[in-house]
């Protein structure tokens, strides 16, 4: 059953809008998405792009573009959320060339502005309100009323870049690791080099990663897997294991798309890059997905995949995290979190600055450029 809420006033509607992005914007210019008298969606851009008067009318032009792609929306709600404080009434409001500029774009386009509201430091008030009173309206007046939103909300201290971190791991964990992808990396030349057909061979490779890499003929088994595990609690085997496929590019992809599927799309990602390094076409379709292209993925399945990212991440040595930290920046990409991806992709190229995956998700992110399915409403 649709749980629907009907905000009585702005004060309610504010305290409805963190429910629906899933964390509390911070220094944002937050545009809600209407159809009709419903909501279906919240685009957020830092309001940094709309404080140069050189850029404003191309950040509300960004804005608006992308509140257009969302199929039957015909409406929008603008939320500016500041740090500065608020003064007099709505035409002294912080940020109105922003909330002028959108409103300007929205128009030409055929939205209607629904309403246009800041949440400041100290009070919150409407820039279409002439009834708004010098110095605003009390921040409390939004908080007694989240008490009545039927939606799970962000915990307080939870906005946009929440999750744009690693966890905290200690150095005898990351020596674990360590030992076991060099344990993986010398069984891996053993057995690719084709040596291993004598006992003698494979004098002082450890077992258990010859057995590991033998088992990963069927890599997209193993990254099947992989989605059972608890990240807090990785095997040190098991986070080198998948260190060791997501710094391969070829691996990484399979990885990746795999996650927008299931283990048949694994599958046919794999078949599609072994056959292009063998020299024939790549499927017109095969990067479809890595380029935000087909149905909407399961966000459960690529949220467990971040956290697995980001713990690899977090154990490994500083010189591999690159692979696993480019993987974390496209899942967040693909999960509508740019600001989490721009993090990552960012950290990334501190270490590898040439990297290719890094580069294209901040590059994808620095245009506000989304997946096609982040398009896709219900």
């Amino acid at each position: 059953m649709q749980t629907v809420f009907k905000a009585a006033d702005a004060a309610d509607f504010l305290a409805l809008v963190p429910a629906l992005a899933g964390y509390r914007p911070v220094d944002s210019v937050a545009l809600v998405l209407f159809r009709g008298t419903r909501t279906a969606g919240v685009i957020r851009l830092d309001l940094a792009a709309f404080r140069d008067p050189l850029s404003v009318d191309s950040a509300a032009a960004t804005a608006v573009g992308l509140a257009c792609k969302v199929d039957s929306v015909d409406g929008v709600a603008v939320v500016v959320y500041t740090d500065d404080p608020l003064r007099a009434g709505p035409d002294d409001l912080p940020c109105r060339d922003a909330v002028d500029a959108i409103e300007a774009k929205a128009h030409a386009c055929g939205l209607r502005l629904v309403d246009a509201l800041c949440v400041a430091a100290d009070a919150w008030g409407s820039y279409l309100d002439a009834e708004t009173p010098p110095g605003g309206w009390d921040l409390d007046r939004i908080r007694r009323r989240e008490a009545d939103v039927p939606f799970a909300l962000p915990a307080s201290g939870t906005t946009q870049s929440d999750g744009a971190s690693l966890p905290a791991v200690d150095l005898a964990e990351k020596e674990r690791v360590a030992r076991a992808h060099a344990a993986l990396q010398d069984a891996a030349a053993a057995l690719g080099s084709g040596v291993g057909h004598g006992r003698g061979d494979l004098a002082g490779i450890d077992p258990r990663a010859l057995a590991i890499v033998g088992a990963l003929d069927d890599l997209p088994a193993f990254f099947e897997r992989s989605l059972t595990w608890a990240p807090a609690s990785l095997d040190p085997f098991d986070a080198a294991t998948l260190l060791w496929c997501i710094e391969r590019p070829v691996f990484r992809d399979v990885f990746l798309t795999q996650m927008c599927g299931d283990v048949e799309t694994g599958d046919a990602t794999l078949a599609d890059q072994l056959a292009w390094h063998a020299g024939e076409d790549l499927a017109e379709d095969c990067a479809d997905a890595l380029l935000g292209r087909g149905p909407r993925p399961e966000p459960a399945r690529l949220t467990t995949a971040l956290e697995l990212m980001r713990r690899v991440a977090a154990t490994a040595p500083r010189a591999r995290r690159p692979g696993p930290m480019s993987a974390a920046a496209w899942l967040c990409w693909a999960l509508g979190r740019s600001t989490q991806a721009a993090w990552f992709a960012t950290e990334a190229l501190r270490i590898e600055p040439e990297h290719g995956m890094a580069t294209i998700v901040l590059t994808l992110v620095q245009n506000a450029v989304l997946p096609e399915w982040a398009f896709e409403r219900p």
